[in-house]
Formats: C-alpha cells, sequence, structure tokens
C-alpha cells in the first residue's frame, strides 16, 4: 500500500513485502508468552512490527476500577497484524496481515488464533492469502459465519468462510472496487478501508477511500452488490471507518481526505444509503494537516448517545453529541489524546473508560468517560506499546461463553 500520509506505515510495507514469517504449515504454533493474570478486563492490541520493536499482538489488562493497565503477554501473530477482530462466540481471534507481498504474491494475509477462557492465551490455527494488497480491516458477520477484509492497495474486499474450529477457509469471493477521486495522490485508484455487517445482518457496507463511495452488498451467503444502494460521498472526502447507530436508521462515515463526518441514512429494507450532513472533526478555525481514522458510537445518559473520532494530526479524539430523534451533531469537545497519530480506539465492556492507540508515538492512553454526557476527561493511567493500531476488549464475550 502506498499510503503518502503516513510514512511509517508505506515505509514499513516496502520492508515488509515478503512471505510472513515462521507462518509455514507445521511450524511452531506462536503463544502468548508470559503468565496472564486472572484479574481485570482483557485487551488485545494488534500492532505494526517494521523495524523489529513490536512483538506482534499484544495482551493487556485493565482493572475497570482504575483504568490501569498491565501487559500480561504478547503473541507473535507474523507480519504486522494490525487490525483484529473477534469472533461473536469469543473463541477466535482474526488478524490481518499488513502486507503487499505475502509468498511471493500480490496479497496480504489473515490469520486465526483460537482464545484460552481461562487465560485469553493465543494458539495460532491458520492463515489464508486475503486476496487484495495491504488487508487495512477485518470484522466477523453477526453469524459468526464469514470473515470480511478489506484489502487497501487492491481496492478490493474479500468473504473468508470460518470452519467449525474457527479456522479460516480459503477465500471464497473477492470483490474488485471501481473508482477514483479527486485527490490525485491519495485517489487515483479505490482504496477499500472498512468492511462491515449491518444490525440485520443482511447487508455489508465497505468503504473505500479512493473511490469516495460507500458500496452495500447484500449478504447472502457471499456479498451480492445492491444496484443504486451506494452512498457517494462528497468529492475528496476519502471515507475510512463506519458506525452505526444502534437504535435510528443512520450511518456514521470517518472521512479521512477533509477532517469530516457524514451522516447518512440507511434504508434497511431495501439496503440504500443516502447522504444527509456532514460536519467538521476539529475546532471551528484549526487550520493544520490533520486525518480522521476510527469512529465509535456509545451510549450515554438518558436514552442518548456519543460519537467520537479520531484525528492523526490534531492528534484529539472529537465528542460529539447525537440528537435523540434526528442523529444530528454537534461537536461538544476535542480532547488531546497525549501522543502522535492516535488510530483506532475502543470503549472498555462498562463505557466508563475509552483507551486511544497513539501509533507513533508508541502509547496507549485512557480516558475516564462520563457516562451522561459522554464527554472524556484525561486520566495518568497509559502503557507503552509499539506501533500501536487496534484495541478490542475481550472480557464482555468471555463472560458470555457457556
Amino acid at each position: 500500500m502506498t499510503d503518502r500520509r503516513d510514512p511509517s506505515r508505506r515505509d514499513f510495507l516496502a520492508a515488509a513485502a515478503i512471505s510472513l514469517i515462521g507462518l509455514a504449515p507445521g511450524s511452531e504454533r506462536p503463544t502468548l508468552r508470559d503468565e496472564a493474570q486472572a484479574d481485570g478486563d482483557l485487551l488485545y492490541v494488534g500492532t505494526y512490527t517494521e523495524g523489529g520493536r513490536s512483538e506482534g499482538i499484544y495482551l493487556v489488562r485493565m482493572d475497570r476500577r482504575s483504568g490501569q493497565l498491565r501487559r500480561v503477554g504478547s503473541a507473535d501473530a507474523g507480519a504486522s497484524p494490525s487490525f483484529l477482530a473477534i469472533h461473536p462466540n469469543g473463541r477466535v481471534l482474526y488478524a490481518v496481515n499488513e502486507l503487499e507481498k505475502y509468498k511471493g504474491r500480490a496479497t496480504g494475509a489473515v490469520s486465526a488464533f483460537t482464545i484460552a477462557r481461562d487465560t485469553g492465551t493465543l494458539t495460532r490455527l491458520n492463515e489464508q492469502p486475503s486476496e487484495g494488497g495491504a488487508p487495512c480491516y477485518v470484522s466477523v458477520d453477526r453469524s459468526g459465519s464469514v470473515v470480511l477484509v478489506a484489502n487497501y492497495a487492491g481496492g478490493s474486499v474479500a468473504l473468508l468462510s470460518i470452519q467449525p474450529d474457527g479456522a479460516l477457509a480459503p477465500a471464497a469471493q473477492v470483490v474488485q472496487h471501481t473508482g477514483q477521486g479527486p485527490n490525485a495522490e491519495r485517489q487515483e485508484a479505490p482504496h477499500a478501508h472498512c468492511i462491515l455487517a449491518d444490525p440485520s445482518n443482511r447487508f455489508v457496507l465497505a468503504a473505500d477511500l479512493g473511490a469516495d463511495r460507500v458500496f452495500v452488498y447484500r449478504l447472502d451467503g457471499k456479498l451480492v452488490h445492491v444496484e443504486g444502494g451506494d452512498a457517494v460521498m462528497r468529492p475528496g472526502a476519502g471515507p475510512r471507518h463506519i458506525a452505526f447507530h444502534p437504535t435510528l436508521p443512520l450511518v456514521f462515515v470517518a472521512n479521512e481526505l477533509d477532517s469530516t463526518v457524514a451522516t447518512l441514512r440507511f434504508d434497511a429494507a431495501r439496503g440504500t444509503l443516502s447522504p444527509l450532513d456532514t460536519r467538521s472533526t476539529v475546532p471551528a478555525g484549526w487550520t493544520g494537516t490533520n486525518y480522521p481514522a476510527d469512529i465509535h458510537v456509545a451510549s450515554s445518559g438518558r436514552g442518548g448517545h456519543t460519537l467520537y473520532v479520531s484525528n492523526r494530526g490534531h492528534n484529539s479524539i472529537a465528542v460529539f453529541s447525537v440528537a435523540e430523534s434526528t442523529g444530528a451533531l454537534v461537536l461538544d469537545q476535542t480532547v488531546s489524546t497525549e501522543g502522535d497519530w492516535p488510530r483506532n480506539f475502543n470503549l472498555d465492556p462498562t463505557g466508563r473508560w475509552l483507551l486511544a492507540a497513539n501509533q507513533r508515538s508508541d502509547s496507549v492512553v485512557v480516558f475516564r468517560r462520563d457516562p451522561d454526557n459522554g464527554r472524556l476527561t484525561p486520566t495518568r493511567q497509559r502503557i507503552a506499546i509499539p506501533s500501536p493500531v487496534c484495541l478490542r476488549f475481550l472480557a464482555r464475550l468471555l463472560q458470555r461463553s457457556p
């Protein structure tokens, strides 16, 4: 992938254009090193491994009373296991290996790991080609039947079936996106950046930064494009990540190239998207370089909701109140992430804490979250992790497992 906004990612892809190391069939299965402790919520951290500083996927425990983080292990998950997803049953973790070359082919890979119920230890199941360069996003559909992957450099999305033991079958389908945008440097071709099933699991949405489009597919054992269903975004917006409103028929899109968040109406009966509104993710009058990354919606106060977007460059989390009846957004707060280049972030299982991964300053930082209005307050809690990208909590899933 040629990611000119992020030299560290570009450089690592050039260095990692080789086969994954230690992932050949029959090789020793990597497991989490160090004994995981039994107290605290489990958090997995996906990272970039260029330069040899990172050990792969880190396991961290969080004290939900204080927000304190403690590293308890790591897993060698191959080259740059950057983005993670956890199966709905809480027993398998999937990671993209964000490469442009894998075993001599122009593709990245997707790896599968079992999760030990008692410790959270990861044990490799298998890996498959993602059938496109630089896979940067992975998700599991809500039935736990398939894994969905967005290939940034390839400009494609892939569907891989999940076998009974959680292992991945070879890609059953690859859909090549088409289109480009006005930004000659970043939008010369399609660049798929996110793929996610809707709450009904009938449709799949895929944000493509290069094509300025959110594609809509019907999920029926395979991806079937919904003609007329796509959202055509503002030229040069660069849609990156998406989030569904929990109760209203709305989808929010973090636009990387113009520092905005877009609100789309989603007709879940027909599978069609319609643009409604666009808001800036940075304060009025700020003129620096900025690239929004991740986006999440959380409940707050008497049935209300709060929307969060991470800003790389402004190095902040933008906090939007969401109108209860209409979903209209108001920017209430931008809080510094106390680090450089915040990528993904996540809320802990209680919703009391928000954690942000600062990729370039090698830190995961904890914020206290007000349950009534969703506003964030910095804490002194942080942990050093090399090149952190993606954060995934496991505690709630483990508690649901029989």
